[in-house]
Order: C-alpha cells, then structure tokens, then sequence
C-alpha cells in the first residue's frame, strides 16, 4: 500500500488505529529539503503494527545504524547478567587483568556500562582498519591513561564501549558480543539486524549518505566540534585524523564485515524494532529474551548530568540510553539506542511497544534525528489508545 504527499511516495502498512502514524511519517517525508531514505517500523505486543519507508530505500534495505548497535552489544551483556555469568558490581579487571592498568583497577561493570571508565579512546587515536577491530582497540585501550577519574563523572564513549564491555565479554565466555547476538538473539528471532553483515546479505545494503547542512548549519557543527586533542575529538578519533569521516567508517568494507559492537551494525527498522520487541516480549512465538527485573535493571539511569565529552546534559541506563528523558512521552522505562545518522530503536515494557526508525540521509544535527520525537509520540498514542 501506498500514498503521494508533495510527490513523495510512503509504501507499506499501518494497523488499524496507526492511521496516524502514516500521516505523520508522510508529513515528515514531505517537509524534508532532501530524501532521507527513511523506515519507520512498530511492533505492539510482538505483533508488526508499523511497516512503513519512503524515499530511495525499501522495506527491506539494510544499511548502517551507528550507535544503535551499542543497543544489540548491551542486550548479549544484559543477557550474561541474567545467565549469571557476568556481575554487575564485579570489577572489570577481574575479568580483564590488563584492564587496571593506569588506575583503572577498582572500575566496575555496572560503571563501564553506565559511561563512566574515562577510556573514551587513545592518546594518539585509531586507523580505520584498527577501530574496526575490536579486540584490537581493546589492546589498545587496557594500558590507556583514563581521561577523567574512573566511576567520577560520566561522558559518552562513542566508538570504544563496545569493544570494552565485549572484552570483558570475551574474557569470560571465550566468544565475542557478534557471534554471542548471532546465536541468541539475531538468527532465532530471524532479524534483519547484523552485526557483521554476510555476503549473502550484501546485495541489500545502501551505503549512508553525507549530512548536506546548509551554511547555518556547518558553522553550528564547526563551532561544536572541539579540538583535535579535546575529550570530544579523542572520543570521535580526531585525534588520529582531524578529518576522520565516521560516515565513510561505517560504509566501510572492514566495518560491515567485522561489525565493531559500538558503530557497526546493519539493519531496516523492522530489524531493530524486532530486536527490542524479541528483548520486551512475545516474538515470533518465543519467549522475552529479558526477565523483567533484568530489564528493570538495565533501563534505570545510572548516569546523568552532564556529559564530559559533549558538555552538555547526557543520561545513560546500563548500556542503553534512558529514551523517555529524550521523549517524555514515552514510559520512563523505555530503553534503547540513537545512532548518528539518525537511526532510534528503544523497547517500552510497559505499553509492550517496540520501535525502529531509520534514514539513509545522515540527519542534522546526528544523534536521534528531530524526528523521532514526532514520530514516537505517534507510535505511542497509537500503542496506547
């Protein structure tokens, strides 16, 4: 099914009582200056309520979600927790010797996970081909000198998380966070959300494409951008190349076959949407990945005030970030992750919503696109009503 809004075509369907949500999502679509290739997929009680896109991608197309990634590594660690593999307030250097290097000793999980080591990146930075890697950046970053005392003040690890906490991972299951999510979460619940995306999947995949800021907008993101050697510029590898492109990064050969746990993943809307309605509930007819006082745990804020690296107000749960303090609208404990090009999926226990937005166009200003907030609250008032 499919409608015009000012020439642009929104393909796919709506359940009764979201007719709403198409209209809100055609009205976005038609105010935008350029496509932004966008998918917009809902579930209600593991049921697809949402399955919309416009633009230069399908319903299928799959292509780079940034930090929305950090979502699906965070669900394999609260999965561990849950096992009783991993403990939340057991130091990272029990499970990672090398890790205590340079005071970094008494870090505990439940810190790393909530934003808090001060391990944002290295002194001297990343090649491309390392920060695909993350066992590499790992080896890199045990004998780092942290950038701010560990556990004091919180700050957003923007490309390191994942190939920290998936250490600590490694060190005690002897697997990485990819094949981990592979196995338990990806391949039962057959979702379009990879974290290393196979050959066979290639053939789908849309390359993100550039921010096109107008003049305004380039002098606002040139006056935020801080130095090559600021917190802001260790934490998005300036310090290696001033000009490092994360777009290019992402689109990269060695990111979609190795997939960093932090930026990596590749996947539609209804991929990471499924992610969450698998983790909140009834999926494909399997059970909730997570028990709800596991879920509990990992949607509480454990970090909040403001951020070190960005310098402005941040709020972090265990891994995820705390989406009703960026949508008030939502119940306050929906959990999930924004990626930079625009890209939001979060799980909402309480309303059994999950939702998945993603857009090819890289979004001004990064971060959850401005959209989401209209796009959400639709989805929500609908899931409710």
């Amino acid at each position: 099914m499919s409608n015009d809004t000012a020439g642009t075509t929104v393909h796919g369907t709506v359940a009764e009582g979201y007719e709403g949500v198409r209209e809100e999502f055609a009205a976005f679509v038609a105010e935008e200056e350029h496509d932004p290739g966008a998918q917009l997929a809902a579930y209600k009680d593991g049921e697809l309520v949402v399955d919309l896109w416009a633009g230069d991608v399908t319903g299928d197309s799959l292509t780079g979600v940034f930090s929305t990634t950090k979502g699906a590594a965070h669900l394999v660690v609260a999965l561990l927790v849950q096992d009783g593999v991993l403990e939340l307030d057991r130091r990272v250097a029990d499970y990672w010797p090398e890790f205590a290097a340079e005071g970094k000793g008494a870090l505990t999980l439940r810190e790393l996970l909530a934003h808090r080591s001060g391990v944002i990146g290295a002194d001297d930075g990343f090649t491309s081909e390392e920060l695909a890697d993350d066992r590499v950046i790992a080896e890199r970053l045990a004998g780092q000198r942290p950038f701010w005392q560990p556990g004091v003040g919180h700050g957003y690890h923007a490309l390191v998380i994942g190939a920290l906490t998936g250490e600590v991972v490694r060190r005690t299951t002897g697997r990485s966070i990819q094949e981990i999510y592979e196995e338990r979460v990806r391949a039962p619940y057959a979702l379009d959300f990879f974290l290393g995306l196979p050959e066979s999947e290639r053939a789908r995949h849309r390359d993100v494409l550039p921010m096109l800021p107008t003049p305004e907008q380039l002098a606002e993101l040139t006056a935020n951008a801080g130095g090559r050697h600021s917190l802001v510029g260790i934490a998005f590898n300036r310090s290696a190349d001033p000009a490092f492109d994360l777009t290019a990064f992402v689109n990269s050969d060695a990111s979609l076959a190795k997939s960093p746990a932090s930026v990596g993943g590749v996947g539609n809307a209804r991929g990471i949407a499924g992610m969450y309605a698998a983790a909140i509930g009834a999926f494909h007819g399997l059970g909730a990945l997570l028990k709800p006082e596991t879920t509990a745990e990992f949607s509480r804020i454990h970090s909040a005030g403001t951020d070190l690296v960005f310098h402005n107000p941040s709020t972090f749960a265990l891994g995820f970030e705390a989406v009703s303090v960026l949508f008030p609208a939502l119940a306050a404990n929906t959990f999930g992750h924004s990626g930079a090009a625009g890209s939001l999926a979060f799980g909402d226990p309480r309303s059994g919503l999950a939702y998945g937005y993603t857009r090819r166009r890289f979004a001004f200003p990064g971060g959850a696109a401005p959209e989401n907030a209209r796009l959400s609250k639709a989805v929500h008032e609908a899931a409710i009503a």
